[in-house]
């Protein structure tokens, strides 16, 4: 079956009530996507939590080597990583109890997909969790009223 991105609706719903994203691959390294996609989210007012296992910290949060290590509930797990990565990252966010498993512009895989909507994930593929936002016009954390 060919997996279809959650509406406008439902991503709206999702971007609201999260609070705490993981950004699996996350770079420290200020030319990548996954900075200016932290950077963008930490000031929309969530909680970035970087996960990858050759940063210490990142824009301020500490990174950690994997979902399982992080502390607290994660609702989004936003992913920078190749697509074969992905099956692996999907059982670790449904292990962890994510809201969601999300692959940024250029991610597909509908085995992640699958496995992840199997844990009962909401899955969004192939799309900017930062652009979402900005389209959506999600109001920022902090300013909410």
């Amino acid at each position: 079956m060919v997996h279809q991105n959650p509406s406008d609706q439902e991503l709206t719903q999702l971007l609201t009530n999260a609070t705490t994203i993981a950004v699996v691959g996350a770079s420290s390294n200020p030319d990548r996507a996954s900075y200016g996609i932290i950077q963008k989210l930490q000031k929309a007012g969530y909680r970035v939590i970087p996960v990858n296992p050759r940063e210490t910290e990142i824009l301020g949060e500490r990174s950690y080597p994997s979902l399982a290590d992080v502390p607290g509930h994660i609702d989004i797990v936003d992913v920078f990583r190749r697509a074969e990565d992905t099956p692996g990252i999907a059982d670790e966010a449904v292990t962890i109890g994510a809201t969601a498993l999300w692959l940024q512009n250029g991610i597909v895989s509908d085995e992640a997909a699958a496995r992840a909507k199997a844990g009962g994930l909401i899955v969004v593929m192939d799309t900017c969790i930062g652009a979402t936002h900005s389209l959506l016009r999600i109001p920022p954390k902090n300013k909410q009223v």
